[in-house]
């Protein structure tokens, strides 16, 4: 009877020993969720060949799930999404599109990683989210995350109106191909990143290197190609208390194209630039948010099947992909939001496109709008 209550003793110590131990781990950990439902409409997609494609509309959703677990100096965390896992560009799911009569759905890790943050530097090894400032999507996708390493140092200046600096670096490897580091196709960038001290203007220019990279993603392409651009990044907020802001990209590839496999009117379409008008914010309940955006980007000012696939209806589906190929194109983005509560949004978002250089016979077009509910838990 004693050796009983003894064990019984010990293992009421232990339970609670791992129920502390669970609740110190879990006091660590932070989860995030999120889900978005969307109906959108496309029309006047003009085809390179002066045809029209077939006016689409589409409902579609999303849903995601992460955790972080952080301690003093150091995290890792990770994030599930679901998506086509050969479309980097769209997380998106179409309701009633190939998913086998209500089969179940494709799911994939959109990040995965392990983080150090220590005096002013910031080091993270794995799949993380894109680590540069930017104002947009038209150069990088939000919903592409890189794999590879990247180190960033932060500097608290006292020196004028400058306020803040940062120094970002990284490697990133977009496909490996069982050889050296430099066979590989891969991307490097490398930024400054200087605000004011009053954090209403914010410049950040940049150099990105690609390097292997295939003319056609998914494993059609015929040659490989280089990118050097060199990018010019700026923010100003003109009226804090309401939020007016104008945001501007330039962008310009110094690589000289005298492959054989371009044609001559498109071996020197290398520049890009982006302007955008934001006014308020969405901080607290019942605000709104209204942004316009006009972009010019050349065919080789970014590397498309990077960018946002949001746009328009071009894609290298004819080369058996399912990527977007957004450059080559001029258009307009306007986007209306509001905050229904804190964590929940209603967005709205029309685009028109127009193509600078004709592939074929006539330049391709399209129009595009779309209704999200976005919701965060």
């Amino acid at each position: 009877m004693k050796s009983r209550l003894i064990l019984c003793f010990f293992l009421f110590a232990w339970s609670m020993h791992l129920h502390a131990q669970l609740d110190s781990v879990l006091s660590n950990i932070e989860f995030e969720m999120d889900f978005r439902f969307r109906a959108e409409q496309d029309w006047d997609s003009r085809k390179s060949d002066g045809t029209y494609r077939e006016d689409r509309s589409r409902l579609r959703y999303r849903f995601r799930i992460g955790a972080t677990y952080k301690k003093a100096w150091y995290s890792f965390g990770l994030r599930v999404r679901t998506g086509d896992p050969n479309k980097q560009q769209d997380p998106q799911l179409t309701l009633g599109k190939g998913l086998k009569e209500f089969g179940t759905l494709p799911m994939g890790f959109e990040k995965v990683f392990f983080q150090i943050e220590q005096n002013n530097y910031r080091l993270w090894m794995g799949k993380n989210s894109y680590p540069f400032e930017k104002n947009n999507e038209l150069f990088w996708s939000d919903n592409i995350f890189p794999e590879g390493v990247m180190l960033e140092r932060s500097f608290h200046l006292n020196f004028g109106f400058i306020d803040k600096a940062k120094l970002t670096g990284g490697h990133f490897i977009l496909s490996s191909n069982d050889g050296s580091f430099t066979q590989d196709a891969y991307f490097q960038g490398f930024q400054t990143s200087v605000s004011t001290r009053n954090k209403r203007v914010n410049i950040f220019p940049s150099i990105y290197i690609f390097r292997n990279i295939p003319n056609i993603p998914d494993g059609e392409h015929t040659f490989l190609l280089n990118y050097t651009i060199a990018h010019w990044g700026m923010k100003a907020i003109f009226l804090k208390s309401r939020a007016l802001a104008i945001d501007f990209d330039f962008y310009q590839n110094l690589e000289k194209y005298d492959n054989t496999n371009i044609s001559s009117d498109l071996n020197n379409q290398k520049t890009g630039y982006t302007i955008g008008i934001q006014y308020g914010n969405l901080t607290s309940k019942n605000e709104w948010q209204f942004k316009v955006t006009y972009a010019y980007l050349e065919r080789f000012a970014n590397l498309d099947y990077m960018a946002q696939n949001d746009w328009a209806r071009w894609d290298y589906s004819s080369n058996n992909s399912p990527d977007g190929r957004l450059s080559n194109m001029r258009g307009a983005e306007f986007v209306v939001k509001y905050a229904l509560t804190k964590k929940i949004f209603l967005v709205s978002k029309y685009y028109i496109v127009e193509q600078i250089i004709p592939y074929g016979t006539a330049k391709e077009t399209g129009q595009r709008i779309r209704f999200d509910i976005d919701v965060k838990f």
